[in-house]
């Protein structure tokens, strides 16, 4: 079984969570809606997951809805010592399977509630506020109310800690005004790279930067470079992706999602990949025409 210590861990507000995790996104049916195409192996990704050194979940009860959240708990409850699981609110699915904002105080409160019910659980570690908007590209607005809302359900002690996702520079600093953001979950990748800035700037602030679609989502990378670096270190491109990742920034958390044991594994195994200065000079060219 693969050791993803190598890969090292971080602190998000007062847990420690290895740097290498797992998005559990994809344990949901075709279009993240209803229930799994295998259940068995899905309870299986997760419990491989945790015994083999995962301790951070992302999730969240609209993947389904409602069913990955349930499985999480089938398949780990009790939760074991030191597990930390992220979920965000701010979406509802509707009967169609559309993804439909729900950002006002009584819905982000109610998408708390629902974390809490399906995960089975008395507080939640980390919930991330989840701007809704152009998926790849936040736009600015305030977002002062709606994180407020959540300050007030940490305050009551149903939350941990807070983070955001789909923000941008400035949401980050008027949220961190009100109260403290431990992670930020942006669009970001080895090719996708607008949040060069952010990422450090919140390194230097202590802050967890964890990138979704990390293999480029519903567009999977492809990069003539990824490829051949990977040929020269007999592995796989999106494992060199991953890689990159996490030699780009020691802020950086991976929580690549699969719902195949063998694709787990191989993501796992990323962990122990070392990356020469030469290919790492390499991979940064690819998205460095596209930074801005």
């Amino acid at each position: 079984m693969t050791d993803i210590t190598a890969a090292g861990v971080f602190r998000m507000g007062d847990r420690t969570v290895k740097r290498m995790g797992y998005g559990a996104m994809q344990l949901a049916g075709p279009g993240v809606f209803g229930p799994p195409k295998d259940h068995d192996t899905a309870v299986n990704v997760l419990r491989e997951a945790v015994a083999s050194g995962v301790d951070h979940i992302d999730t969240s009860d609209f993947y389904g809805p409602h069913v990955v959240n349930k499985l999480i708990k089938e398949a780990l409850h009790p939760y074991p010592n030191g597990l930390t699981l992220v979920t965000k609110v701010g979406a509802v699915r509707g009967a169609d399977a559309s993804w439909n904002p729900a950002q006002k105080p009584a819905e982000l409160a109610a998408g708390v509630h629902d974390n809490l019910r399906n995960l089975g659980v008395e507080a939640l570690d980390v919930v991330n506020l989840r701007i809704t908007g152009a998926l790849h590209e936040p736009t600015e607005a305030s977002i002062g109310e709606r994180f407020s809302a959540l300050a007030e359900l940490r305050q009551q002690g149903l939350i941990r800690h807070l983070g955001l996702s789909n923000v941008t520079a400035k949401q980050v600093e008027e949220a961190s005004a009100i109260a403290p953001v431990v992670c930020v979950q942006n669009a970001y990748n080895v090719a996708h790279r607008a949040d060069d800035a952010l990422i450090d700037s919140l390194a230097a602030k202590g802050i967890a930067y964890v990138p979704f679609f990390p293999l480029g989502g519903f567009s999977p990378l492809q990069s003539s470079t990824l490829t051949a670096v990977a040929a020269r270190l007999g592995v796989t491109p999106m494992q060199i992706a991953l890689a990159w990742l996490l030699r780009r920034s020691p802020n950086i958390l991976l929580i690549p999602g699969t719902s195949s044991l063998a694709h787990l594994r191989e993501n796992l195994a990323v962990a122990q990949i070392v990356l020469p200065d030469d290919a790492m000079a390499e991979l940064d060219a690819i998205g460095a025409e596209k930074v801005h």
